[in-house]
């Protein structure tokens, strides 16, 4: 038997509950934006996987870049 999840889980007062995806992707772009608000664009990195497509890499580095403002994103390509 998998444990795998199946609907994203957010935490309140320290628990975590299932939450809808709509309340899970807001929460994250909150946590994004407060943290670049905070700190920066320079606070925010990413990391892609050379296993997944180009497109998918494309999409990533675009959302660093011009959503986030930050040049932070690397990826195993490199390597």
């Amino acid at each position: 038997m998998s444990k795998r999840l199946t609907t994203p889980m957010v935490r309140d007062d320290g628990d975590l509950r299932e939450a809808t995806w709509e309340e899970a992707l807001q929460r994250a772009a909150t946590g994004f934006r407060a943290a670049v608000d905070t700190h920066g664009p320079t606070a925010f990195g990413m990391f892609s996987c050379s296993k997944t497509t180009n497109e998918v890499n494309y999409a990533a580095q675009r959302f660093a870049r011009r959503v986030i403002g930050s040049n932070n994103i690397d990826s195993c390509n490199r390597t």
